[in-house]
């Protein structure tokens, strides 16, 4: 299977968007590229961005590998993935609106309505229930993935709590101040305005009632979470508290935050919390993270929460599956951005395919993340496809599979010098009640094992800065 590669097409021609940087790649002598790798990873370490891996007996904190070739794309290729971005984001928030209300893509039979109730992302105490300005999703993390010159793919959702956005803007900052030069050849749209269009998207879903410049705030589980960095990063750049439950309290279903002047109320939080911990009076009631009458305040319409509770059913991959019925029902429309084909194991023709080809398939679990629970099966081995098999076979509810795609490569300097790395894309995408938002670019993470197609920075992958051309 031969990948397509960013940089040099299937033919080994450079494609336009790459003929600068290629020109300077071929001048760069290897020493100035091992030194600049060295400063960026000094950089990195004197400003701290780290992320815990939960379960690492040998270090409790990692330094995400950062690679100093940037993915470049046109402006053409970014228009097409904006405008499908924009579009799949309405439609979940539609989707999410509708299963907590009147459901009637159930009714339609656009989705099986078990795949709804029975999902552990989904809130029955939202039933009923419409968050301020019908927005669920305020903050939403695509993965987009590339196989041609002209085809992309939606690998999956984030409706919950998507993170990533701080390196996309640490890493535009360090390649600025590493290689000045290549910013003098390029026109590359900016993404240091993100912090400024997050804070507008927060304050335009403030409810109805609030000041012209609503009160906003960052909630943390604390440092010790595996992306308190970047929390407290985004609390900085957005020049809002971060806070813990511990600063907020609940009075009369209005939410206030504890300053030195005394009680100030809160009309959003952007939470970092999952559901489950948000309010130990609603959810889980051993929580210490969360804040005791925040439900209660959130159902009265004292306060925004972003993103919704209840948006993880969104993010289950078997209800991904559904996405593009799921666009057409609610946009009328037929999807920009293509769902990977996709087989669900809960149905018996397809348990009986991916049992038969699992050498073939990749097989993820409906509620899994970070790159555990799935098998890739080109590359796995025969133990742990016989393994494989045995989980479908007890909870074929739980995993959907899909087929090995050849995912596009970028150019990423490696050990032995510049080599091709497959690489993904999460652009963030901030839906107010005024409009949708997304700055151009987006989190490209890769894979810095030859032949790896797992990204995720728990299993090894490493972040590049992504460069659409401005012209």
């Amino acid at each position: 299977m031969v990948a397509f590669d960013e940089m040099n097409g299937v033919g080994n021609i450079t494609r336009d968007a790459y003929l600068r940087l290629k020109d300077w790649l071929d001048k760069a002598p290897p020493d100035l590229m091992s030194l600049r790798r060295s400063q960026a990873e000094l950089f990195f370490r004197r400003i701290g961005i780290t992320f815990a891996v939960y379960g690492d007996e040998q270090s409790t904190e990692r330094l995400i590998p950062f690679d100093i070739i940037p993915r470049v794309l046109t402006k053409p290729e970014w228009s097409k993935l904006e405008e499908g971005l924009v579009q799949r984001v309405n439609a979940l928030n539609a989707f999410l609106k509708d299963i907590y209300g009147p459901r009637e893509c159930i009714r339609a039979g656009i989705i099986p309505a078990d795949l709804v109730d029975n999902n552990p992302g989904f809130r029955p105490e939202m039933v009923g229930f419409r968050p301020p300005h019908d927005i669920y999703v305020q903050i939403a993390g695509i993965d987009i993935v590339r196989v041609d010159a002209d085809t992309f793919y939606v690998l999956e959702d984030n409706a919950r709590t998507p993170s990533g956005v701080s390196y996309m803007l640490e890493n535009r900052e360090v390649m600025m101040r590493l290689f000045p030069e290549l910013f003098r050849d390029h026109r590359i749209a900016p993404v240091d305005n993100y912090p400024d269009r997050l804070l507008q998207t927060l304050r335009s879903v403030a409810p109805r009632f609030a000041m012209d410049e609503p009160t906003c705030v960052l909630l943390t589980p604390g440092q010790y979470n595996s992306a308190f960095y970047e929390h407290s990063f985004l609390a900085d750049k957005l020049g809002i508290e971060l806070v813990e439950g511990s600063d907020l309290f609940v009075d009369d279903a209005i939410v206030y935050m504890r300053t030195t002047e005394g009680p100030q109320r809160v009309d959003v939080i952007y939470r970092r919390i999952d559901d489950e911990y948000l309010d130990p009076l609603a959810f889980n009631p051993d929580s210490v993270l969360g804040v005791a009458g925040l439900f209660e305040a959130y159902k009265a319409g004292n306060v925004t929460l972003a993103n919704a509770v209840g948006t993880g059913v969104a993010d289950d991959k078997a209800v991904y599956s559904y996405m593009p019925e799921i666009i057409r029902f609610f946009t009328g429309q037929d999807a920009i951005l293509k769902n990977v084909p996709t087989y669900r194991c809960r149905e018996k023709d397809s348990l009986a395919y991916v049992l038969d080809n699992l050498n073939e398939l990749v097989v993820k679990e409906v509620n899994g993340s970070g790159g555990y629970g799935m098998l890739v099966g080109p590359h796995a081995t025969a133990r742990q496809i016989d393994d494989f098999r045995k989980r479908l076979k007890h909870d074929p509810d739980g995993f959907i599979a899909q087929p090995t795609l050849a995912l596009s490569t970028c150019p990423t300097f490696v050990a032995s010098g510049v080599a091709p790395r497959h690489v993904d894309l999460r652009p963030f995408v901030l839906s107010g009640s005024d409009r949708v938002r997304i700055v151009p670019g987006g989190l490209t993470r890769v894979a810095l094992k030859d032949g790896s197609l797992v990204v995720n920075s728990s299993q090894g992958g490493g972040t590049k800065d992504t460069w659409v051309l401005d012209a």
